[in-house]
């Protein structure tokens, strides 16, 4: 037989999925896949179930139905400024996997560079990978994964095509702040380069970091894809609603990209996302608050235990450096171990590294109820007391 993709071929079952299994089979508690252990707002999850009996479930538009893609426009000026048109400047996707594909591919021939910046979303790079693109890779490093400036002017070249810039970040939880941006943006102006903005963690940030999307900043609207995730802003991550905004001309080219991945989205979750777009202020700022006490009974839990914490300034994730407990295995040994013997599983932070990463660190989701969260951590004081 001839061989299929070669690509695809050498590309292993994602550790989610394996931590995840691992997890279930020795009933553990999931603190590696980060998705919330509740239900989404009431009224949300009711517009949906209401909406698959209002006769209208049909193909909706490609780019999304007209009251989805004008509340994203609408939340795009009501928390940014950005005048984003609704007819042109947004397109609805299946989630925010699909819509970072479409941008990818709405961008990238074969040849371009493409920048990613390490510790990155699994995702990223077999995608640019599959369109050709060549990826050149900048590290941050622990503990405060600041950014390194030369090392990233130095990434650049006339071959530049896009930078893909996470913030809130994935794993490192990092929100990148107003210098760093303003270093980021200058060096795409410069290069004219394009800017893919994944930022599903938008709303999940913690005073006093605050998100600046890029394209906010001079010159980057015209430049720029903003990526948004309904899974991650309502706690409802298996209904797969993403967007993207950012200029016609290139929302245009999302769409063509849009139309040969899947070409729409279930019409009645877009409703429901809608009437959630245009919930009050309240709501997005106790969501945050929620999620930042989860992650100080987390954190402050695991500083009990040995471990030590990196700074979390959003997202689901904190990232736990457990050198100091005296493990000696890397850290996939280590989440198998203590899924298997303390019934908590975590993610190996060098999952998220494309080679030579650290081996010492483990991602922890802390976005489960607190009840729950207090057991993973009793089970884990009862591992490493056990151990010690």
């Amino acid at each position: 037989m001839k061989p299929a993709n070669a690509l695809l071929e050498q590309t292993g079952t994602t550790i989610f999925t394996v931590m995840s299994a691992l997890s279930l089979q020795h009933g553990a508690i999931n603190l590696g896949q980060g998705f919330p252990d509740t239900e989404g707002p009431a009224d949300i999850v009711q517009a949906a179930a209401a909406a698959l009996l209002d006769n209208r479930n049909q193909y909706p538009p490609l780019t999304g139905l007209p009251e989805l893609r004008a509340a994203v426009a609408t939340a795009n000026q009501r928390f940014y400024g950005l005048d984003i048109d609704p007819a042109t400047g947004v397109a609805v996707t299946s989630g925010a996997t699909e819509a970072l594909a479409a941008c990818l591919m709405a961008l990238i021939n074969p040849g371009d560079e493409v920048i990613l910046i390490e510790p990155l979303y699994d995702t990223y790079l077999p995608v640019v990978k599959m369109l050709g693109g060549i990826a050149r890779l900048v590290r941050l490093e622990p503990p405060n994964w600041d950014l390194p400036r030369a090392a990233l002017a130095a990434a650049f070249s006339p071959r530049t095509k896009l930078l893909l810039l996470n913030s809130p970040m994935n794993p490192t939880g990092k929100v990148f702040t107003p210098d760093e941006l303003d270093c980021i943006a200058g060096l795409l102006r410069q290069h004219d380069s394009y800017a893919v903005c994944d930022e599903v963690y938008e709303h999940l940030v913690f005073p006093p970091a605050r998100h600046i999307p890029l394209m906010t900043l001079p010159g980057m609207a015209e430049r720029s894809l903003r990526i948004g995730s309904a899974g991650k802003t309502f706690s409802l991550t298996g209904w797969k609603v993403g967007y993207v905004s950012g200029p016609p001309r290139l929302i245009n080219l999302v769409a063509k990209a849009h139309q040969n991945l899947t070409f729409t989205t279930a019409p009645n979750l877009q409703r429901a996302v809608a009437l959630g777009l245009a919930k009050p202020d309240a709501y997005f700022a106790t969501l945050a608050d929620e999620l930042m006490q989860r992650r100080d009974i987390l954190n402050t839990g695991l500083k009990r235990l040995g471990f030590l914490t990196l700074p979390t300034d959003g997202s689901y994730f904190i990232t736990a450096d457990f050198s100091p407990l005296g493990f000696t295995g890397d850290d996939l040994e280590f989440c198998r171990t203590i899924t298997e013997h303390a019934g908590v599983a975590a993610i190996p932070v060098s999952a998220f590294y494309a080679e030579n990463p650290p081996r010492n660190y483990a991602r922890f989701a802390f976005c489960k109820q607190p009840a729950v969260l207090r057991e993973a951590l009793a089970r884990l004081e009862t591992w490493v007391t056990a151990k010690t």
